[in-house]
């Protein structure tokens, strides 16, 4: 026996999520948002972008993805649109798609601002931009959904 009534044990260090998360601009597959799929060269390769435009096909995918749809992603991840449009007052579910947007977006630590939102509106279909800053750059640049 030690000696000891309590045994003394070292607890480890726990990270958080946003400590896991990289924060690089990498380089990555092309997107084109028109298309809806990946841009390809003469050799029907995937052409590569760089990290300012792979962080801005990420932002622009995030807004169009729905919360919880994916199981692949965790809940973190993704916009609650479905619920912002249920409202019928326009400036309601504009400040409800500004919130879900910005939330969404400042997930991830390479995102400095998301502002600058400007809605239109055509019946019952909503179009809307915004402006997002990256961590590391004086200007934005603006994404359409």
């Amino acid at each position: 026996m030690s000696g000891k009534l309590f045994p003394v044990v070292d607890v480890p260090e726990f990270k958080t999520e946003r400590a896991g998360y990289d924060t690089c601009y990498r380089r990555s597959a092309k997107w084109d948002p028109a298309s809806g799929d990946f841009v390809r060269d003469g050799a029907n390769r995937v052409a590569e972008c760089d990290g300012k435009e792979a962080y801005a096909v990420w932002c622009f995918k995030i807004a169009q993805t729905e919360r919880y749809r994916c199981l692949a992603y965790p809940g973190s991840i993704g916009t609650e649109m479905e619920r912002a449009m249920d409202d019928d007052d326009e400036k309601t579910v504009e400040s409800m798609v500004q919130r879900t947007i910005t939330e969404a977006l400042m997930v991830n630590p390479r995102t400095k601002e998301v502002g600058e939102f400007d809605f239109s509106w055509d019946g019952d279909t909503m179009r809307c931009s915004f402006l997002v800053t990256g961590a590391e750059w004086d200007e934005g640049f603006v994404i359409t959904v």
